[in-house]
């Protein structure tokens, strides 16, 4: 009985033990954003409540905003759990923003045949000004120190290679995972992530002996919101909400109670401004697309035989253009998007909203108003207190204020209700 009870006191001390050696994982690929800085930050807070050994973030990344870029270092030095960046799968990158993700690591890895570096601000979506080509010679300098000593401090922190980390901000340097190693960049070179565990194991971060041998690896997945949002934070996203809020809102001012286009348009506002306060958006861009939009509208009133028009698309395509840095992959406005929203947009206001313009200033031909300014014969003799005409195969009760005898001619001047307000013609 007594060796059933210490067989059993030592299976659950085994089970207690195995169960505590867990691993939080995650993947990262693609741009760096608000949704991946708010997924890094939960994915953290989960493998602390978890008691995991450390948090592996398995990363792929061509850059990303630089606001995220420092969410997401600072969530790395102020994490009482060890933080493993780990660039990978093979061919993987870690440049502009992956590059300073990877540096704050409390222990950086990356498989064979990867890259890191090129972290150069104009690669990191930095500009104030939304990321123009000729930004200001002083902003630029100034981004670029402040990147360089961003780094210096991220690099001096982890112990890395400080010289290099200049110089990936200075010279956009990149290098490959072998050389990184050699250079003491990173930490380690793991082909997989059982190799990677493999090789943590042992390993003293911030005073704590990691124990990932054998570990249980938890993936922490995305929330369904920050799945859609790291979807929809694209240039082309806010493009698409930006010609959605035009065409709903004209489209409801134009037709007033049709409700739909203007509930829909307002709606793509809201977040077609939420997302370029987050995207690095060019203010000069957004000037010549309004500028546009009013050419489209004078054009209609104007009696420029479309010149207007013609001003406003060049307006158009010249400010989709110039929306974006064309410089910067990660948020190049592809030319397939602009052309063709051009087309449309020229289309919307020149055969869409145009006629209805013009429809609204044709003379009324219908109902009591088309009665104004025509000559009848009066019935009775009219003053100010009443009298009859007979106009359009109908009875009308009609006063003036200067009496008209019976049978002279008068003009209908004005109809109000039932009556009609009526002047002497002469016979």
């Amino acid at each position: 009985m007594k060796t059933a009870w210490t067989g059993l006191v030592l299976w659950l001390l085994c089970t207690t033990l195995i169960a505590a050696d867990k691993v939080s994982f995650i993947k990262i690929d693609g741009a760096i954003g608000p949704a991946t800085a708010s997924y890094i930050s939960r994915s953290i807070e989960e493998a602390r409540a978890q008691n995991a050994q450390c948090l592996i973030i398995q990363l792929n990344t061509p850059g990303g905003l630089l606001d995220s870029t420092q969410t997401i270092v600072q969530s790395f030095l102020g994490s009482t759990v060890p933080v493993v960046v780990y660039v990978a799968p093979t061919g993987a990158t870690a440049t502009s923003a992956g590059c300073f993700i990877t540096m704050a690591a409390s222990v950086a890895a990356m498989a064979p045949a990867t890259t890191i570096g090129a972290a150069h601000p104009v690669s990191i979506g930095g500009f104030p000004s939304g990321g123009e080509e000729k930004t200001d010679e002083t902003m630029k300098q100034k981004l670029e120190n402040f990147s360089v000593s961003y780094m210096e401090a991220i690099a001096g922190k982890r112990q890395r290679n400080v010289e290099w980390a200049k110089s990936a901000v200075k010279e956009s340097a990149s290098i490959s995972a072998e050389k990184a190693l050699e250079l003491k960049v990173i930490d380690l070179i793991a082909p997989d992530l059982p190799d990677l565990l493999q090789k943590l194991n042992g390993r003293v971060v911030d005073g704590k002996t990691l124990k990932t041998a054998g570990a249980e690896v938890t993936e922490v997945r995305m929330s369904p919101s920050e799945r859609i949002f790291q979807k929809l934070w694209r240039p082309e996203v806010m493009f698409i909400l930006m010609l959605i809020a035009i065409y709903g809102i004209i489209g409801e001012l134009t037709t007033p109670g049709a409700i739909l286009p203007g509930v829909v348009g307002a709606i793509a506002l809201i977040l077609a401004l939420y997302l370029a306060a987050i995207l690095p958006v060019n203010v000069t861009g957004l000037v010549l697309i309004a500028l546009a939009l009013m050419l489209f509208i004078f054009d209609v009133y104007a009696t420029t035989h479309g010149v207007l028009t013609v001003g406003g698309v060049i307006a158009f395509l010249i400010g989709s253009l110039m929306l974006f840095n064309r410089a910067d992959p990660l948020f190049r406005l592809s030319l397939n998007y602009i052309i063709p929203a051009t087309l449309v947009t020229a289309a919307f206001f020149v055969f869409v909203i145009g006629k209805g313009l013009r429809a609204q200033l044709l003379p009324v031909k219908v109902g009591a108003q088309t009665l104004i300014g025509k000559t009848v014969t009066t019935l009775t003799p009219i003053d100010s207190r009443g009298g009859w005409i007979f106009v359009e195969g109908e009875y009308w009760n009609a006063v003036s204020d200067t009496p008209i005898e019976k049978g002279d001619l008068a003009e209908i001047a004005a109809v109000q209700g039932l009556t009609v307000k009526v002047k002497a013609r002469g016979k």
